[in-house]
């Protein structure tokens, strides 16, 4: 018996690490395909409020983009601290922006109820080929992005927001 245990929890260890790397890959975002930031800025999208914008106004500004849905527990947890980080950053001219995988309706009532003042657009389920080409080909949420004013992809978060470090890579925005 002792000596099938020898053989048996070895094998046992190197499947869960083969599991583990195979997870960690699967869900670690990729490099953005080059694209994504272009066609993020050719799609005009409906605002919270039902008003159709086109969102090529913001090129040339520095972005977080949040992509969120109103069924995503963690997205809703990190959207009051996004809030106000938003008043921070308005006087340095960076901008925060929303962009739901919801519906329209979900996304005013969501934003109405937690007095959220950063724009918030409707993607719909077409919002998970945007979140591939940013390299989230899992489509997990919340999925963050940071554009640069050149309009490049500095860096990008899966999952909750790590406040802390994201208010250090801020300074990738800056010219």
């Amino acid at each position: 018996m002792k000596n099938k245990l020898f053989i048996y929890v070895p094998i046992a260890i190197l499947f869960c690490v083969i599991g583990v790397y195979f997870n960690l890959q699967r869900l670690t975002p990729s490099a953005p395909k080059t694209p994504a930031v272009a066609n993020l800025f050719a799609r005009q999208m409906v605002e919270a409020t039902g008003k159709p914008e086109d969102i090529s106004h913001w090129r040339g500004k520095p972005l977080i983009v949040n992509f969120w849905a109103t069924w995503c527990g963690p997205c809703v947890e990190e959207m009051p601290e996004l809030n106000a980080l938003r008043s921070e950053l308005i006087k340095k001219d960076i901008h925060i922006i929303g962009v739901g995988i919801d519906s329209q309706d979900a996304i005013a009532k969501f934003a109405e109820k937690y007095k959220i003042t950063y724009p918030l657009y409707v993607a719909g389920t077409d919002g998970t080929s945007l979140l591939a080409q940013f390299g989230n080909g899992a489509g997990g949420l919340p999925f963050t992005v940071l554009i640069g004013t050149d309009g490049q992809v500095k860096k990008t978060y899966l999952g909750s927001i790590k406040f802390d470090e994201l208010r250090k890579d801020l300074s990738l925005l800056q010219p």
